[in-house]
């Protein structure tokens, strides 16, 4: 199989051979008489952390299946996802035990759907009950962090929670924190009123990372301090960022960026479960969801507490490079090294002998358009196959 198009790191024009699962080399190419800035763009497929469902189906649902599961998780091929973290959101032990119990059936059921399953992000139960920073989380299931109640949370997903995000805030967090962190799970601070000082002992309990950071927070904030700040200057936090133009002003966005730098930074897409249908009202697990005509998803009835994202992830690089000035290397990054880096795993590249995971893509900057406009897959490979869409070839 051959893949053509720009790299999106050097810009330059190449063909990718893939052999078997893996890139078997690249060739430059010479494009003649061809215009070279029609030619779209190859990337390493985008790994997405926060991801909680599709088309109607969340994953922290009672009625969620293995082969639910492989159904929301093939459409996300559509997206150029090719890793992800299906992220199950504050809900009763009973649900989420069966919810991570399905994704886990799931995973050893089907190969394919295995090696794109980074581990499971559990967002909750335990986040604050006050109102703007629980966002969506239904507050009869907001509790203090429970050891033995996670262990069991664990045990049903067989061991693939990777990410845990809760808030400090609790007088047993501390200690909390410090036994899922030796677990092997990065703890993320997230839907959270927690003080300076308890943001300061959580981080140094283990906590690495700063869940959609700016969101799932309190419609009214004072000025300073509060765990906004106390979060943005934590060099040992790492932040996700969910930069879909609904979530965060792009100005947000570019400072954000700006004070994290690139590196500490993650793009997510917190893609809802109702994300890809119609607008109108829709019940779901969290409360009773409206999508908007624009596309927000919120909790119905009103149009700041947003209930998850209705863009995918490919839409966040196109947007940093707009927002923040980054170049499309770097907003690649974010969207794929990143959260690789952060779950400890080998992060797809594209160079020979690399797992053949990668997306051919346009984004919004032909003529007419607006650079960065959009982020449009034309081809998904994963482990060598070409899983979605047609190649373009020139």
């Amino acid at each position: 199989m051959q893949l053509f198009g720009r790299r999106y790191d050097t810009r330059e024009p190449v063909c990718v051979h893939i052999g078997s699962d893996t890139i078997s080399r690249i060739d430059s190419l010479d494009p003649g008489d061809h215009r070279v800035d029609d030619w779209p763009w190859i990337a390493p497929g985008l790994f997405d952390i926060q991801a909680n469902g599709y088309g109607g189906q969340e994953f922290s649902s009672a009625e969620l299946t293995p082969e639910k599961v492989v159904d929301v998780a093939r459409q996300y091929l559509a997206f150029g996802v090719t890793r992800f973290c299906p992220t199950l959101t504050t809900e009763s032990f009973e649900v989420l035990e069966h919810g991570l119990a399905a994704i886990d059936e799931a995973c050893r059921r089907f190969d394919d759907l295995a090696g794109r399953v980074a581990g499971v992000h559990l967002e909750g139960p335990y986040v604050t009950a006050e109102d703007g920073a629980r966002g969506a989380h239904p507050r009869h299931h907001c509790h203090p962090p429970d050891w033995s109640e996670f262990q069991r949370l664990q045990s049903a997903a067989g061991g693939r929670i990777r990410i845990h995000t809760l808030s400090p805030e609790y007088d047993e967090a501390v200690e909390f924190i410090a036994k899922v962190a030796a677990a092997g799970v990065v703890v993320a601070i997230g839907h959270t009123a927690a003080d300076s000082d308890q943001i300061r002992r959580a981080v140094e309990a283990g906590a690495r990372l700063s869940t959609h950071l700016g969101n799932g927070a309190h419609l009214f904030l004072p000025r300073h301090p509060n765990y906004l700040w106390d979060q943005l200057a934590e060099d040992r936090l790492v932040a996700s960022l969910i930069a879909d133009g609904h979530h965060l002003p792009p100005e947000v966005v570019k400072t954000f960026i700006r004070a994290k730098t690139p590196p500490r930074c993650i793009l997510v897409s917190d893609l809802s479960g109702m994300a890809g249908l119609a607008p109108g009202r829709y019940p779901s697990g969290l409360c009773e969801l409206e999508i908007l005509d624009d596309g927000h998803i919120a909790v119905a009835g009103q149009r700041d507490i947003l209930a998850g994202a209705s863009r995918p992830l490919g839409e966040g690089v196109a947007n940093v490079i707009r927002f923040a000035g980054v170049d499309l290397a770097v907003a690649v990054a974010m969207a794929t090294a990143h959260p690789a880096e952060l779950l400890g795993l080998s992060p797809d590249r594209l160079e020979p002998g690399a797992t053949a995971n990668l997306v051919q893509f346009d984004l919004g900057d032909r003529a007419g358009e607006e650079r960065g406009a959009g982020f449009r897959v034309r081809a998904t490979v994963a482990d060598g196959r070409l899983v979605w869409g047609t190649a373009w070839a020139p």
